[in-house]
């Protein structure tokens, strides 16, 4: 039975009622601002495409690992939920674990997204099936119609430094789209010689030798330049950076391409790496943004059979302080350069983000990510972050997901939280009303705009 369960109108706002009304006048101010989303994982061809979407079980379940991960978590089996399966089946199975995702981060993207884009009330249910295929298939939602409708200001995709970004120059001369897509330099698979296939990769970027393959990366980020790029993303397990001579870099980069380069020394070219891709930035403008703390693809089996990003990346401890600081003593403060910092380990945030972003021109604080972009935890790193180094330190919220549908509702909750928190500083009396007005704004517009050169 569906229960007639509308959407509270004072979500995520505090219980205490002064407060609560404080929170109900700055969430008004902002929540219809454009959405400004600098780092995220949409396929651009969703948009250049612009076809209807075609099943809300593929749509909301298959492809999130949010969701599968939890629902593997009690017994169901992936083989149920990805492939070559019956989508009316992973509605059924969806539908019928609801109650899992009660008071999770994934739960409320889609309690919101079901209410506010699908129109539905209620817990989803098996009934509502064909109900949602029909609504999929109003013009409405179609992709560029809900990029319309979010009011996104600009999107960041995430592209390989070999993309020839055919589909951004394709939307860009588009007419009849006038949104701004830009892409996002993420060489990873480029820079860490442990990844398997990584020495033909570098033959692809046709480098021949050390040199060349550093003029070859730096090559290709001018070309994601001339495409709108504003950033280049790293994925690191520890964030560590390391200066190295010519010699000994070109010594360890030979040693990668014959393919006898042991653990320790692929973990002193990639913190190498790491701190050559800062002096590139240096040179170049992109914004730096480093993603800590994640050992990906954690069960080898399932990585096997399904690929990654299949819902067991698993946060690790992560250390900043130690680990950036050669990158930092020759970089932070350097003039243009912008390092925006996150972690997926909370006990960082205000031992070592807040204070390096509170004295580094160059660092910005990322906002929560991945398992901790959820309604407490972005609470936790406000209240961790900002005694330090204030609100004009931090990225602005970030979505960083592939599930397009759930931008507008990811970034609602991000308002929502912050609306709260500064209400209870207004409350407090450690700020005037006027003051979080301010704030509020900025954090959805100037602040993200100012980090990634927007």
């Amino acid at each position: 039975m569906t229960i007639d369960e509308r959407l509270h109108p004072d979500r995520l706002f505090p219980a205490e009622e002064r407060t609560r009304a404080v929170a109900r006048e700055l969430h008004e101010l902002v929540a219809e601002k454009p959405i400004v989303s600098p780092h995220g994982h949409v396929d651009p061809r969703l948009l250049l495409d612009d076809l209807a979407y075609t099943d809300p079980a593929t749509l909301l379940v298959s492809s999130d690992h949010y969701v599968t991960r939890l629902l593997h978590a009690a017994g169901v089996p992936l083989t149920e939920l990805l492939g070559d399966v019956d989508p009316r089946t992973v509605w059924r199975l969806f539908c019928e674990h609801w109650h899992l995702f009660h008071g999770t981060a994934s739960g409320f993207w889609l309690r919101e997204t079901l209410g506010t884009v699908l129109g539905q009330r209620g817990a989803p249910t098996a009934d509502t099936y064909d109900e949602l295929v029909d609504v999929l298939a109003s013009p409405r939602l179609r992709p560029r119609a809900l990029f319309e409708s979010f009011a996104i200001d600009v999107l960041a995709t995430t592209d390989d430094p070999l993309d020839d970004l055919a589909v951004h120059d394709a939307l860009r001369a588009d007419p009849t789209f006038p949104g701004r897509v830009i892409p996002t330099f993420r060489p990873d698979a480029y820079l860490d010689p442990a990844l398997s296939g990584w020495s033909d990769r570098v033959d692809q970027l046709g480098a021949r030798d050390y040199d060349g393959y550093l003029a070859k990366l730096r090559e290709r980020r001018e070309y994601f330049i001339e495409h709108g790029a504003v950033s280049a993303d790293f994925g690191v397990v520890q964030p560590a950076a390391l200066e190295l001579d010519r010699g000994a870099a070109t010594a360890l980069f030979e040693r990668a391409r014959s393919g006898r380069l042991d653990g320790g020394e692929a973990e002193t070219f990639r913190a190498h790496m790491l701190f050559e891709s800062a002096r590139m930035s240096v040179d170049d403008g992109l914004v730096m943004t480093v993603h800590a703390g994640v050992r990906r693809n954690h069960h080898t089996e399932t990585t096997a059979r399904f690929g990654p990003d299949t819902g067991h990346d698993i946060p690790v401890d992560t250390s900043f302080t130690d680990n950036v600081r050669p990158l930092m003593e020759r970089f932070g403060t350097a003039e243009g350069f912008h390092l925006v910092l996150f972690a997926v380990d909370e006990s960082v945030w205000s031992r070592e983000l807040a204070p390096l972003a509170g004295f580094y021109p160059s660092v910005y604080i990322g906002a929560p990510w991945w398992f901790l972009d959820a309604p407490d935890s972005i609470a936790r790193f406000r209240a961790a972050t900002t005694e330090t180094a204030g609100f004009y330190r931090g990225s602005g919220f970030i979505d960083d997901t592939r599930a397009f549908l759930s931008v507008a509702a990811r970034h609602a909750m991000s308002r929502r939280i912050d609306s709260a928190y500064l209400a209870r500083l207004v409350v407090e009396g450690r700020i005037s009303l006027a003051e979080a007005t301010r704030v509020a704004t900025d954090l959805v517009g100037s602040i993200p705009r100012q980090a990634f050169k927007l």
